[in-house]
């Protein structure tokens, strides 16, 4: 035998294990409306809550985000309608995050 190891192949990224994905949607003066990227990417690339649950997270589109195991669909809405609220996002109102977890 040469001095090559054989190894087993190996599988970059899996969706169905490592992540989990989340729809975003905002209520806002008693409006509903799907979370702006722009929004949620803020959240997520400048968080300012100090929690290292969020440092895997990927916004991917309008409402939706991908985050590890280690954040639930209520610590993310209670902590990103904080976040916004903070930043006057709900036009003097509290920001109402809902987050649904999609199979």
């Amino acid at each position: 035998m040469s001095g090559r190891t054989c190894r087993p192949e190996s599988r970059w990224y899996d969706d169905d294990v490592y992540t989990q994905k989340f729809k975003v949607e905002l209520v806002i003066r008693g409006e509903r409306k799907i979370c702006p990227l722009e929004w949620l990417d803020q959240f997520c690339m400048r968080n300012f809550t100090n929690a290292a649950e969020f440092d895997d997270t990927l916004p991917v589109d309008n409402g939706m985000v991908e985050v590890s195991f280690q954040v639930t669909p209520e610590r993310f809405a209670d902590s990103f309608g904080a976040w916004l609220t903070q930043r006057g996002k709900g036009e003097g109102e509290r920001v109402r995050v809902e987050v649904i977890k999609l199979p």
